[in-house]
């Protein structure tokens, strides 16, 4: 398994996926972070880039916070 940590932008005009200098990535997301929807959009666009289940990934810490922590599997090999 692979952590790491995001930054969300909700509410943004366009779907996005930024890498920082520390690793950690920034994504806009169209969804309001109303009832979780931003949190739905934010699984589905990391599991296309990832290319892994949505069931797979599993969002650790912050919930209800901009600042998240991330699991993804690591790709098989």
């Amino acid at each position: 398994m692979a952590i790491f940590q995001v930054k969300i932008k909700p509410s943004s005009k366009q779907q996005s996926i930024e890498t920082e200098a520390d690793g950690s990535f920034k994504i806009c997301l169209k969804s309001p972070p109303v009832d979780g929807k931003a949190n739905q959009e934010l699984i589905k666009l990391l599991a296309k880039k990832f290319n892994v289940k949505k069931s797979e990934i599993t969002i650790k810490s912050g919930l209800s916070s901009k600042n998240k922590l991330i699991e993804i599997p690591l790709p098989k090999i």
